[in-house]
C-alpha cells in the first residue's frame, strides 16, 4: 500500500519528530551566551532588571519572539551571532522550559 503525504502533513512530520528542539542542548548554549544577563534561572540579576530585563520564570514568550530577540536583538540587547541555526530552537525551547 502506497502513502501520500500533503505537504502540510510531511511539513508537520518533519518540523516535530525530526527537528525537535532540544532543551538540554539549548541548557549548553544558554549557560554560554545567556545568563550573564538574564541570570542562570532565568531571572536576571537586579541591575539587569532595572534595565528592564523581562524574568523567563514569570513572563511569556513564544519561540517567535525569543528567536527573534536572539538573532536580531530587542531593545538594548544586540543579536547574539554566536546562537545560529538549530542553536536558535534549542535556547527557545531551554527559555520557555524556565517559565514556572
Amino acid at each position: 500500500m502506497r502513502m501520500i503525504l500533503t505537504t502540510a502533513a510531511l511539513a508537520a512530520l518533519c518540523s516535530t519528530a525530526v527537528f525537535a528542539a532540544d532543551a538540554k542542548a539549548g541548557k549548553d548554549v544558554y549557560d554560554k551566551s545567556c545568563k550573564t544577563c538574564h541570570g542562570p534561572t532565568g531571572t536576571p540579576p537586579a541591575g539587569m532588571a532595572k534595565m528592564g530585563i523581562k524574568d523567563f520564570t514569570t513572563t511569556d514568550f513564544s519561540d517567535a519572539q525569543i528567536k527573534t530577540a536572539v538573532t536580531e536583538g530587542k531593545g538594548k540587547m544586540k543579536p547574539v551571532p554566536a546562537v545560529t541555526g538549530a542553536s536558535v530552537d534549542n535556547v527557545a525551547a531551554y527559555v520557555k522550559s524556565l517559565k514556572k
